[in-house]
């Protein structure tokens, strides 16, 4: 090719180049593309939620009472226990002397009221032919009196020797579980008063100690009526009803814990105790449930957080999932897609969240198509290739 040839032919591949470049360059981009929901109503379970620390329902310290060695440990260390069962016992030895001796001290005394009994009635005889003095008569009788005295002070005295050797057998006063010892075999307790040596829980039911907000409490006044007749026998009717699928009296449908690693315990509770006052520093109530511990897993000191359905609120709910809000300097809006595919974005007012669903109050209608997937492509009026959101990730 000769090198005119071969310029013009270059001339004609940059004009041919410099033609398609400005034909690419005035296409529009694609429309992004996002996935997009109806939003619909549905029914959502609202909770009021507290975090409560767990308790025994009765809680017993077992100490020892009187000074000596402990000698035995009778129980395995956090095994169940029966109300009269052993626990321990303290070297017994000092304790059956003192019963001994107050034993014959008692004795001596009853001996002494016999004989001046006996000398009494001689003086009586002696008073009525003129031997002896009405002084005489008069010290006799305040001898038998004071020999009464006697017997009354020494059956004292072998009543608490009595008692002082019963405490050195320590029984559990209730049914649970024990705890660890405190204190071991040989160890001198009761030195300084009463050593602690354990303590029993009765923890079938167990207690949740929680707090609620002074306008929760005032919103259900239902749940906290006739709390003073709810006892023992009351709550394990209410729980028997709930572990069999029902509700509590009243329709009540419990009161749900859970666990610290996020699980919901099998056995729902029962509100028994409501604290007499309103905390003013914190504006919350003290309240107190009663759930069944059949196996054992709950155990005093544990944290639960405790949920308790609100009975009306989250029925036929507007609800659009979580991801879906825009927010902007504390206000929130949502993506709507119209008709034409252009994007509107719509103010709205929040309700409560549940489980990644947020409730809205207003700003949306039901059917409304919101963006719930690729929120960040779009701004007002941006116009989208709206697909559907696969089913279930909606609500995700």
């Amino acid at each position: 090719m000769k090198p005119i040839e071969r310029a013009l032919a270059t001339l004609a591949l940059a004009a041919a180049a410099g033609c398609g470049g400005h034909k690419n360059a005035a296409a529009p981009p694609p429309p992004p593309t996002v996935l997009v929901a109806p939003v619909a109503k549905h029914d959502v379970p609202l909770y009021i939620e507290s975090v409560g620390v767990l308790d025994g329902y009765d809680n017993a310290e077992i100490r020892a009472r009187v000074r000596g060695f402990l000698r035995t440990q009778n129980y395995k260390d956090g095994s169940r226990v029966k109300a009269g069962d052993l626990l321990f016992t303290i070297e017994p030895t000092e304790y059956a002397a003192a019963v001994s001796s107050a034993k014959a001290n008692l004795e001596r005394a009853r001996v002494a009221r016999d004989r001046n009994r006996i000398q009494l009635e001689r003086d009586k005889g002696l008073k009525a032919s003129g031997m002896i003095s009405q002084q005489d008569l008069d010290n006799a009788t305040a001898a038998l009196a004071d020999t009464e005295a006697q017997i009354s002070a020494a059956q004292a005295a072998l009543d608490t020797a009595t008692l002082n050797l019963s405490y050195t057998q320590i029984k559990s006063p209730i049914d649970g579980v024990a705890g660890l010892a405190l204190v071991r075999i040989g160890n001198l307790v009761g030195q300084d008063g009463p050593t602690l040596l354990t303590t029993v829980s009765q923890t079938d039911p167990i207690r949740l100690n929680f707090t609620m907000s002074e306008v929760d409490y005032v919103r259900s006044p239902e749940r906290f009526r006739h709390l003073d007749t709810r006892d023992l026998g009351w709550v394990k009717k209410q729980l028997a009803a709930l572990d069999s699928g029902g509700q509590a009296e009243g329709g009540d449908p419990g009161v749900e814990f859970v666990l610290a690693d996020g699980s919901v315990y099998p056995h729902r509770g029962v509100i028994v105790t409501a604290n007499r006052q309103i905390d003013p520093s914190t504006g919350t109530i003290q309240l107190q449930a009663l759930a069944g511990n059949p196996d054992l897993l709950l155990r005093p000191g544990q944290y639960a957080r405790v949920r308790i359905q609100r009975p009306e609120a989250g029925r036929g709910a507007l609800v659009v999932p979580e991801r879906a809000l825009i927010s902007v300097q504390g206000t929130y809006s949502v993506a709507v897609v119209g008709p034409d595919n252009r994007v509107s974005l719509h103010k709205v007012d929040l309700g409560p969240n549940a489980h990644g669903q947020q409730i809205i109050e207003r700003g949306v209608a039901e059917g409304d198509r919101i963006v719930v997937d690729g929120v960040q492509k779009v701004s007002d009026g941006t116009l989208v290739d709206p697909r559907p959101a696969p089913a279930g990730s909606a609500s995700r």
